[in-house]
This record gives structure tokens, sequence and C-alpha cells, in this order.
């Protein structure tokens, strides 16, 4: 290979989708290459003018304008155009300028045809608004493949599973168990499994209750268990454990056990293992104790990180025990007053309520209590204890007050409340009411939540003004974009030359979501579940769900990595990101995350004609 091409063949390398090639394929089309050069201010591609070429930047820089008039964007060394009028084989709609001298590889339209029918991540990368772009490049920096936890359930049974009928006898079973050193024994009628008997299971069912051991082990079993199939990878498996509160999964196909994974075998796996971490917390006796657990929560999120997890998966962990302290808590509370005088829910808001939990996160949530309640001194009481150990623990106290302590209402009194916040939506109750349309139960009286969410979303629903002042607050959230090299940076301050990637980047996307989804009266409060909703009924068109979703996911996970990188350092984690901390490919590719921020929220500005809301 000559000293050009392999020049040629390294640069793409770095840049997707050419990245994606094989080095075969990389060298191959870098002999069809040409290069040339454009002096600044001079026009590449006329607006209106037939296009037969793909121009991917080597140094200097191109303005896009559609039209020849409204400028879209700025591309850059690595960036690529031209692509929409090939593939639209029609005149270009942009005007491609260059600003800066110029220099470009230049791929004949044929060749680019020819890719896009047998190349699939040059076909991904070039579908049109830029969808799979920003997925491709988060898989490229989640080292998943070097992560033992990406190994299938399937692989990770050591051994035929060891299983019983349902008539066999308690003592029966335990015999099997112990005999088979199995801390969990599969119940199976016929060849379809029904039901599983654990350890925990003959402590608590049999030993405390006084079960006679004679029983059959159908009495005491669980029946139709979680179960998982062989193709499950080992960080969904602890994903599954983490969120059940549970230590056995069977593998299943077709109904048929094909084994069982434990807690234990993910153990040997990885030493950080958030289930072992809530079974922990479990244990603790104070609020002291389990704050020393919940230290190791955020080192135990960013190994997994660093392990192959996505954002998703770090933040339902970080979630997960987030709910596994506030009710350790909360039963502590119980232990040392007694159950509460009346039927209450503990409710988590903002966040923790979505699974999107971050390393900075404060508390947010709320308590609902039976109408009959008359003394509210238990729930005031148990609301402070709460607060103050989850503050122990490392959750800061949410500064706008929306926290338990203030927030502990009956059903009645929530209703009132959330029919004034949306009748009159001035905008101090939009700022309350919108964390609110975020929430989810974690302990006690789960009924009060449903039968109180259920009618406070339908109300929602049909409440145009206050929709619209939802949208006009979504809208508001502009994502740090500008059209010339980048970012809106702060100009002063502790966080001068950097740029809050959680404001107009995760919270635009979640408060437009939001939005959209009360509009169609989705109750889930996940932002990805929202977005995934609202595209199975028809109010997000395919292409908009996935560059939503891809955007979400991508920013998040550049926020949670700047946030395990400062707690390295021992720094506190924030939400502000300098673009010099991102490679060329990061900052590209958070510009179209940007962008697609800035096309939903136009669609919501739109549709609530926004601009006339006071």
């Amino acid at each position: 290979m000559d000293v050009e091409v392999a020049e040629v063949v390294d640069f793409l390398a770095q840049h997707a989708p050419f990245s994606e090639l094989t080095g075969a394929e990389r060298r191959a089309l870098a002999k069809e290459l040409s290069i040339r050069y454009f002096r600044r201010g001079t026009v590449v591609i006329e607006s209106g003018a037939p296009n037969h070429s793909l121009y991917i930047i080597r140094s200097g820089a191109v303005d896009i304008a559609e039209g020849g008039q409204d400028l879209v964007d700025r591309d850059e060394p690595g960036d690529s155009f031209g692509s929409s009028s090939l593939l639209s084989r029609s005149p270009s709609r942009y005007r491609a300028t260059a600003v800066e001298d110029t220099l470009a590889y230049v791929l004949p339209g044929h060749r680019f045809q020819q890719l896009m029918r047998e190349s699939d991540p040059v076909r991904d990368f070039y579908t049109p608004r830029q969808r799979g772009r920003l997925s491709q490049l988060a898989r490229e920096l989640q080292k998943s493949d070097d992560s033992i936890l990406r190994l299938d359930a399937g692989d990770m049974i050591v051994r035929a599973p060891i299983a019983a009928p349902p008539s066999t006898s308690i003592r029966e079973a335990a015999e099997i168990m112990t005999r088979e050193r199995v801390s969990a024994l599969l119940i199976n009628e016929g060849d379809q499994l029904v039901g599983i008997l654990t350890d925990r299971d003959l402590r608590s069912r049999v030993v405390l209750q006084g079960v006679p051991n004679t029983e059959p082990v159908s009495s005491v079993m669980t029946r139709n268990p979680v179960r998982v199939s062989p193709e499950m990878k080992a960080f969904e498996l602890l994903m599954v454990m983490t969120s059940k509160k549970i230590h056995h999964l069977p593998v299943v196909r077709d109904g048929r056990a094909l084994g069982l994974v434990s807690a234990g075998d993910l153990m040997r796996l990885e030493s950080s293992n958030p289930v072992v971490l809530i079974g922990e917390i479990g244990r603790r006796n104070d609020p002291e104790g389990i704050a020393e657990v919940a230290r190791q929560a955020p080192r135990l999120a960013a190994q997994l990180l660093d392990q192959g997890a996505n954002a998703d998966d770090v933040s339902h962990v970080l979630t997960a025990i987030a709910d596994a302290i506030t009710g350790r808590l909360i039963q502590l509370v119980e232990i040392d007053r007694g159950p509460a005088p009346h039927p209450w829910c503990w409710v988590t808001l903002g966040s923790q309520a979505r699974h999107e939990l971050g390393f900075a996160s404060d508390q947010d949530h709320a308590m609902v209590i039976a109408d009959e309640a008359t003394d509210l001194s238990w729930y005031e009481e148990a609301a402070e204890r709460v607060v103050a150990g989850l503050e122990l623990a490392g959750l800061k106290r949410c500064p706008g007050g929306a926290m338990a302590t203030n927030w502990h209402l009956r059903s009645r009194e929530w209703r009132r409340q959330f029919a004034q916040w949306v009748n009159e939506p001035e905008s101090k109750a939009v700022l309350h009411a919108q964390i609110f349309f975020d929430a989810r139960p974690v302990h006690g009286d789960f009924t009060l939540f449903d039968e109180l969410v259920g009618g406070v979303v339908s109300g929602a629903q049909h409440a145009q003004r206050f929709l619209g002042h939802l949208a006009a607050m979504a809208v508001r959230r502009e994502p740090p974009l500008t059209f010339f090299r980048g970012f809106v940076l702060e100009n002063s301050g502790a966080h001068k030359d950097q740029f809050d990637i959680k404001a107009g980047g995760l919270h635009a996307i979640i408060e437009s979501v939001r939005v959209l989804a009360l509009a169609a009266g989705v109750t889930e409060p996940a932002t990805l579940t929202r977005i995934e909703a609202l595209r199975a009924a028809g109010r997000l068109n395919d292409d908009t769900a996935a560059e939503l979703s891809d955007a979400f996911e991508f920013i998040s996970f550049l926020r949670l990595r700047h946030q395990a990188e400062l707690m390295a350092r021992n720094e506190p984690a924030n939400n502000f990101i300098a673009p010099d901390q991102l490679s060329t490919a990061e900052r590209r590719h958070l510009r179209y995350a940007f962008t697609a921020v800035r096309q939903i929220q136009q669609t919501i500005q739109y549709q609530w004609q926004t601009h006339l809301m006071n």
C-alpha cells in the first residue's frame, strides 16, 4: 500500500461510518477517493443544482444552508455532505459553502450508491435524519465486547436442572436440595416449569409458619417464577434480580427449564454486584449502617459503566439501590414505631421515578395517605426520618422542597391539589405539577397511588391550557448548540467554557416527551418507555422515536461518564462538560443529538402554539 492510500485509510478508520468497515473495504474505498481543495467562500454544491459526489472533509469547514439561505449545520473534519441529494437522486436542497480553506475527499455517486446497497454501517449512517448514528457511536463508546457480563444465560448454566414434581413432600424436597447441594429446587409438571422452592422459602414459609414437612411442596413453592431465556445477557440477568429482589432465575425455553442461574453465579463473574449490595442494605438495622453500604453504590455503578453497561442499565442500578435504601429506612421506622395507623404509600418522584438516577441526583418524593387518617404525626415523623436517612446515604435534599416532609397529603387532598394545578396553571403550579407527573410507588399500599394517578393523568390529558404551559416550559429548555463550531458555553463562574448537558439536553427530552405522553394518556414515567408508547400509539413516527431514544441514551451516557470521571478524582459530580473533554466524533454526534431535541421541540411548539402562551 502506498503512503498516500495508507494515510487515507487511517483517516477513514477514525470516522463513522467508515470506521465500521473492514480494513480491506477501507483500502478499496481509499483508492477510489480523489482529493479536492476549496478556497474559503467557494460554493461546493449549489442549492437547486445536481450533485454527483459525496464529500468527506479532511480539513477546514463547510456551512450547509437549506435553500441557500437558512443555515442548517457546519461540517468539520470527518463530517460528510452531499448524501441527501445522492439518496433522493434529485437536485440538492442545500448550498454547501467552504467557510475555511478546505480539503475534501470526493467519492463518486455511483460508488456511494453501491456502498449503500452492500454495507449495513453505511446504510444505517446515511438513512434520513441521521437515524442510527447516535446508537452506532454509543456502541463504539461502550466496551461491551470485553465485559464478561455480556455472557449469555445459557452459557452460565453449569449443571443439569435439579427438579422435582409438585407432589414431592417438603421433607423430600429439602433432602434433594441438601444432597445436590443447591439453594433452589425447580418444580416441574411433566417437562414444564411450574414453580421454584428456595432456601428462603423453607425458612419463611415452612419453619416460621410451622407447616408440616409432610405437605406437598406445591403448597409453599413460588408459583410461576420469574424466568429468563438462554439468550439473555448476564447484565440483563443482574438487572432482573436487582429490580425483582430475587436471587435465582430459571433459564427456560418453550416452558422447559434448562437450568438455573443464581446471584452467586453472577458474583463469581464480577466483584461488583448490585444484587449483593441491595441484600446488604436490607440487613442493616440503622441509618448509619445503610449509609455505609450506600457509599459503595457510585463506585459500583462506575465500574459497570466501564465494563460496557449502557446509560439506561446504570441508571436502573442506581435507582434500584435508591429504592432499596428508601424501603429499608421505612421498614426501620415501622419496626421502631409500629405500622402506620392507616393505609399509605411512599411515592418517589422525578428521576428516581423514571429509573433515570445519575450520580448527582437529589431526593424527590411524596406520601399518599388514606382519607380516613386524622392524626398525621406518624407519617410526619416517618418522612423526617426517611429524608434524614437518605441524606446520610448520599442523596441530597431537594432544594425546591419536593419531599415527603412537605408533601404528605390524603388522597382527597392530592386530588384537589392536582385539580388546582391543572385548572390554574400559573408558573409555580406548572413547576410543581410536572415533577408529580413522573411518579412511582415504592412502599406501602400501591392501590392508593394507582387510583390517584389514573384520575390525575386522565384529567391532565384533556386540559389543553395546562398542557400548553407544560409545552411552553419544554421548548424553553434550549439545547446549548450554535451553528458556529459547536456549543453555547458558560462565559463566567465555576463552569466557564463548559455547557450544561442536563438542562438543554436530557431535561429538554424528558419534558418534551412528558407533555406528549400526558396528551396521549400514557401513565408510565420512564422516558424511553414513554417514547416507545408514543411510537406504538402513532404519536411519533419510527424515525423520530428512534432518534429521540438514541439521543437520550447518548446524552445520558456522556453525562454519566463525565460524572464517574469527576468522582474518580474525588470531585463532586456535576452536569457541566467542556467541549475539549469530548472527541471529535463525540462532539459531532452530540450536535446530532441536540438537533433531534430541537426538532421535537419545534413539533411541540407548533402543536401547542407556545409562542402565544403568556
